[in-house]
């Protein structure tokens, strides 16, 4: 296993070096399946991972992995719990998952100073891990781009479907706005082939650089594969069950590349 990051903070940007958003412009294009399997990616190349469901008013993590935690982040927004606190072990796949609570709405509605609390303290807890994923909430309100600008890496998870594109570019527009040195990369999702998943980026990096002289380079391309729904439908992570199916080979490929990188 390889040693936690001495260092996980910028005080320039504010962001936390070994923290990786995995955002999206629309609701179902698989961001939190995709979250969740990378984080299990990551867990199998022997680093120390967290998984922290940050979709603080639809979190469903935990109903995708069939947990039913004692524990999450509604204990530390009360203020009942410390960030620490709330983890909970995922020993099936080898790591710690924070999870969110669905449907509260005191939760989605945090006033920003304390989501720069969340933010500090879910940097503080990153010293004690490799790599932090976070599953941030679908769309580019406040709350979602305020949870995105703690990540040094942003994933954008896309699929061929037009409206999933145009909504991709939105959130790419708007973060870029935010914060121009924002380090976004994508990736496509359900892709019936790999081509068509290399169509698909070449469509979102062609509106890019023409109207915000921004290149996002491509994270990957996950191929479309029925074992997903499967494994969502068990409640069970893909590599646990079909880790040689397309969607668990293109996932890994993934995150051997980015965890190379390093924080």
């Amino acid at each position: 296993m390889t040693s936690p990051p001495a260092s996980t903070g910028s005080p320039e940007t504010g962001r936390t070096g070994n923290l990786i958003a995995i955002a999206s412009g629309k609701g179902g294009v698989g961001k939190t399946f995709f979250a969740i399997t990378f984080t299990h990616a990551l867990a199998r190349q022997g680093r120390k991972v967290l998984l922290f469901d940050g979709d603080l008013g639809l979190a469903n993590v935990d109903v995708q992995l069939g947990l039913m935690p004692n524990r999450d982040l509604g204990g530390v927004i009360t203020g009942r719990l410390t960030l620490s606190q709330a983890k909970t072990a995922y020993p099936t796949a080898g790591f710690d998952v924070i999870a969110g609570r669905s449907g509260t709405g005191s939760l989605a509605a945090l006033a920003p100073s304390r989501l720069a609390v969340l933010g500090s303290d879910l940097a503080t807890l990153a010293r004690s891990y490799d790599h932090v994923v976070m599953d941030l909430g679908a769309g580019v309100d406040r709350m979602v781009r305020q949870l995105a600008g703690f990540a040094s890496r942003r994933l954008v998870v896309v699929t061929p479907e037009p409206t999933s594109l145009t909504d991709a570019y939105a959130f790419i527009k708007i973060t870029i706005a935010d914060d121009p040195t924002a380090d976004l990369r994508i990736v496509v999702n359900q892709a019936r082939t790999q081509a068509e998943g290399d169509r698909t980026y070449a469509t979102l990096l062609k509106a890019c650089e023409s109207f915000l002289r921004y290149t996002p380079p491509l994270a990957g391309v996950v191929r479309r594969d029925r074992r997903v729904i499967e494994c969502i439908r068990a409640q069970t992570p893909l590599l646990s069950r079909f880790s040689t199916s397309d969607a668990a080979v293109d996932i890994q490929a993934i995150a051997q590349k980015l965890g190379a990188l390093g924080t």
